[in-house]
């Protein structure tokens, strides 16, 4: 048991670690290679935030366990509404874009629904993963077209995560782009097989565990990335990092078992998991268009969020001990 708990921590680490310098390398690599900023954001930059789940979900899918991936996607979107904006609004009250309002928390309400009819039969088939990935790639047009037209709020954001990047020669973004992706394939290994090591030993459901463990752990980037962003005032930021993180997780991580491992989950994931997933992105949703001064998450707002997640997650712990 101990061993597979050091190699969970040690997964996770190397995946977070892995993750930052792939996407430091890429959006380098790509810049090098005369790719705009703008593209730069919204795909390298987008898509490599998510890497850990996406990189999860491929290694539970290619060992033959994808419930673990199937949890991991629903449980990284509860984590990051109830923990991660939860904890952060404590921190400082986090306003909403004009973007998120307008174009991104639409869509994550789109996606998020797509996911439930994707479900309801409470199968995840081929075609399914198909639905998902086509509902990703009008995203993704959509997001460039709107950006080609100008959008000076999103301009910002992009610019402003760019910026944080550091800048390296061709050959050593290459490098990293490459060291990168290797640490966060052996990591993602490394993380899976320590999880379903784990549930067997507790006879606990992969699913479970990818609601809880896994999902927390992936989870952290966003949490300390957004946590970090409310400190230094841009709060602004922070919101939609986490819409974007969720909607590819609908749209991407999950639509990976479909391909790859096609399964089936139980009517009680259906209820209790994506109508948690559901609740909380409408509770988001409330709070972003309720008859206000100013669309902010307020701190009695982020501990709504907070105590929901805690109650949702000790919720699943004592039907694991009742069980």
């Amino acid at each position: 048991m101990w061993v597979s708990v050091v190699a969970l921590i040690v997964g996770f680490i190397t995946l977070v670690w892995g993750a930052d310098r792939f996407l430091s390398g890429a959006a380098s690599t790509a810049s090098h290679l005369g790719v705009s900023k703008m593209l730069i954001g919204l795909t390298v930059v987008s898509v490599g935030t998510s890497a850990p789940e996406i990189l999860v979900a491929l290694a539970a899918s290619i060992e033959n366990t994808p419930l673990l991936a199937v949890g991991n996607a629903i449980g990284s979107n509860i984590a990051n509404i109830g923990l991660v904006l939860g904890v952060a609004a404590l921190v400082a009250p986090l306003p909403f874009s004009q973007t998120v309002l307008r174009v991104e928390l639409p869509w994550l309400l789109g996606a998020t629904l797509l996911a439930l009819v994707v479900l309801f039969d409470l199968e995840l088939s081929a075609f399914d993963g198909l639905v998902l990935l086509a509902g990703l790639g009008l995203i993704l047009y959509r997001l460039i077209r709107n950006q080609k037209a100008t959008g000076p709020d999103v301009a910002e954001s992009i610019s402003e995560e760019l910026e944080e990047l550091p800048q390296m020669t061709p050959g050593k973004a290459l490098g990293w782009l490459v060291v990168g992706l290797v640490i966060l394939l052996s990591s993602a290994e490394l993380l899976v097989w320590a999880a379903t090591s784990i549930a067997d030993q507790l006879g606990v459901d992969d699913m479970i565990v990818g609601l809880t463990v896994v999902a927390i752990g992936t989870s952290l980037p966003e949490l300390a990335a957004t946590v970090g962003s409310a400190i230094k005032g841009h709060a602004d930021i922070a919101i939609g990092n986490v819409v974007g993180s969720n909607i590819l997780n609908i749209l991407a991580v999950l639509a990976i078992p479909c391909l790859i491992s096609p399964t089936s989950i139980e009517n009680v994931s259906l209820w209790r998991d994506c109508g948690m997933m559901l609740a909380l992105t409408m509770l988001l949703a409330l709070f972003a268009y309720a008859i206000k001064s100013q669309p902010v998450i307020t701190r009695f707002e982020g501990t709504v969020l907070l105590c929901a997640w805690i109650g949702y997650n000790a919720l699943l712990v004592q039907q694991v001990h009742l069980a």
